[in-house]
């Protein structure tokens, strides 16, 4: 004998994705065939709808580990299955131009943002960004004439041991060129080219080794620099967002002078002659706009080079700079260089540690 139990499908009209789920077992000599429409994508939980089936038909409970294993099969299945109809429909649409691509991509795009603005993890503020800001906000406050002086008096410093370096190197070539010429006039009579090969890689080793001297200095030196440098500014700007603060000696500090000994005989910026001309353009016929142009015929690096001087001209040419780098309008400078991030020649000869203290090395900014 064989009863059928059927549980009624949800009210309303059943369409194409809708699935009976039967169920056969047997008690003594009868056997039973238990009949669940499930509407797919099921939204109800399997264990859920397992408890129910057992509950409203009081279904005997040796089949109920058997019952839940196939109810969870069938609704994984089908599931899949469905997903599949669905997808190749989907193609189908598209295939037959029935869908619109645009509208696709779009539809796409809309989806995978809002996934990746729920479930991504923010990003931490970094030690960078935080920086910027708060140079921003102090570039544009009282204390900039004294963030310049401060950046000036680094690079004082850093100028002062680049000068020493190259006196010293220039010193070195000269004594082992000397020697280079004594050797050249014994080669042919008590020298031989190996001699001469010789003492032209101990001349090499010697430059590596005070070049790389004075580069480990240099980096030092510019590494401490810059810690202290943005460590005094995120001081001096908490100090100035709160109002029961005294703040007195930070905001005095002057800037220091370029030793007129080390300079020679180097022209400064302010100087140099200049060739400019300003204009004045109006536009518009009733709401008339004014527009100022200025045409300056300058080395392009002048406007790049931070200038040993620390004349009025100078200071306002560098807080221009700074203001129009931290503003709202996008400026820069293009300006080719020789095509080797590492070369020391050119233009880069010598600035590779004359750097902005807000701004990482050349060749860390490539790295990032």
């Amino acid at each position: 004998m064989q009863k059928a139990l059927k549980m009624k499908a949800n009210q309303g009209k059943i369409c194409s994705k809708e699935r009976d789920f039967v169920y056969k077992f047997s008690a003594g000599n009868q056997h039973f065939v238990l009949t669940v429409p499930l509407t797919f994508p099921v939204q109800e939980n399997a264990s859920h709808l397992h408890g129910r089936l057992m509950l409203l038909h009081s279904l005997p409970c040796f089949v109920e580990d058997d019952l839940k294993e196939s109810l969870k099969k069938f609704i994984e299945e089908e599931t899949i299955n469905y997903y599949d109809r669905e997808a190749e429909a989907a193609l189908e649409a598209v295939k037959s131009g029935k869908m619109d691509l645009h509208q696709l991509a779009n539809a796409w795009a809309k989806t995978y943002t809002e996934a990746t603005l729920e479930h991504a993890r923010p990003e931490d503020p970094s030690w960078d960004e935080d920086f910027a800001d708060v140079y921003h906000d102090l570039i544009h406050s009282p204390a900039s004439e004294t963030l310049l002086n401060l950046e000036h008096n680094y690079f004082v410093s850093i100028s002062e041991l680049i000068s020493e370096r190259d006196v010293e190197l220039k010193k070195l070539r000269e004594r082992q060129g000397g020697e280079m010429d004594t050797v050249m006039q014994e080669l042919g009579k008590s020298l031989t080219d190996h001699d001469v090969n010789m003492l032209a890689a101990q001349h090499f080793e010697s430059q590596q080794v005070l070049e790389t001297k004075w580069n480990n200095e240099l980096v030092q030196t510019t590494a401490i620099q810059k810690q202290e440098y943005q460590e005094w500014v995120i001081k001096l700007h908490q100090d100035l967002k709160n109002p029961n603060s005294t703040i007195g000696d930070e905001l005095k500090v002057q800037p220091s002078q370029w030793r007129e000994s080390v300079e020679g005989n180097g022209r400064l910026f302010e100087d140099q002659r200049q060739l400019e001309e300003s204009f004045t353009i109006h536009l518009g016929a009733q709401l008339k706009t004014m527009h100022n142009l200025r045409l300056l015929r300058a080395d392009m690096l002048d406007f790049c080079k931070h200038q040993r001087s620390h004349r009025s001209g100078v200071k306002l040419h560098r807080l221009q700079t700074a203001l129009s780098l931290y503003s709202t309008s996008l400026c820069g400078l293009v300006l080719l260089v020789d095509n080797r991030i590492s070369s020391y020649s050119g233009i880069k000869r010598g600035k590779s540690y004359l750097v902005e203290m807000e701004f990482l090395l050349l060749n860390q900014m490539l790295n990032c």
